[in-house]
C-alpha cells in the first residue's frame, strides 16, 4: 500500500470499527492524536479520553450501535518527507434501531491530520463537522 492508501484505510477503519461496536478499537486509532467537534467541547487527546467520549454510544444486544457510516468524497494529501498527511471526507450515519425504521442520524464532514511514526500512519487530529443532525435518541445517551 502507498501512503495515500494507508491514510485512506485509517479513515475507513474508524467508520468500520464504530459500526462494529468496537469502541476500544476506535479509541486506539487516537494513540497519538486528538478528536474534536466543531460543535464545541474540549478536544479529547489520547486513547483514554477518546474512549470515554464513546461511553455515550448506545450499543444494542448484538454489540453494535446498528449504524452504517457511509463515506464519500475522500480526499487525501500526503507529504512523505515531512511524515504528515491530511484527509477530508463527507459522512452520513444511518441507523436501524430494533424498534424503528432505518433513519439518517448525522451527516457532515471529517477533517483529519495524520502523522507517520516509525513507518506507520496515525491520526494526529480528527475534526468532526456535523452539518445535519437527525434523531440521536437511539444512538447517543444524554450526559
Amino acid at each position: 500500500m502507498n501512503d495515500e492508501e494507508e491514510v485512506r484505510a485509517l479513515v475507513v477503519a474508524y467508520a468500520e470499527l464504530l459500526d462494529a461496536g468496537d469502541l476500544d478499537g476506535v479509541a486506539a486509532l487516537f494513540e497519538h492524536g486528538e478528536f474534536r467537534s466543531t460543535r464545541g467541547g474540549s478536544p479529547r487527546v489520547g486513547v483514554a479520553a477518546v474512549r470515554s467520549m464513546y461511553d455515550q454510544v448506545v450499543l444494542f444486544p448484538d454489540g453494535t450501535p446498528r449504524t452504517k457510516h457511509v463515506l464519500g468524497n475522500i480526499h487525501v494529501q500526503c507529504d512523505r518527507e515531512a511524515g504528515e498527511a491530511r484527509a477530508s471526507c463527507t459522512f452520513v450515519v444511518l441507523q436501524a434501531p430494533p424498534d424503528g425504521p432505518l433513519r439518517t442520524v448525522l451527516a457532515g464532514l471529517y477533517r483529519d491530520r495524520f502523522t507517520r511514526i516509525d513507518g506507520r500512519w496515525w491520526f494526529a487530529e480528527r475534526i468532526v463537522q456535523p452539518d445535519l443532525v437527525g434523531d440521536l435518541t437511539s444512538h447517543m445517551q444524554a450526559r
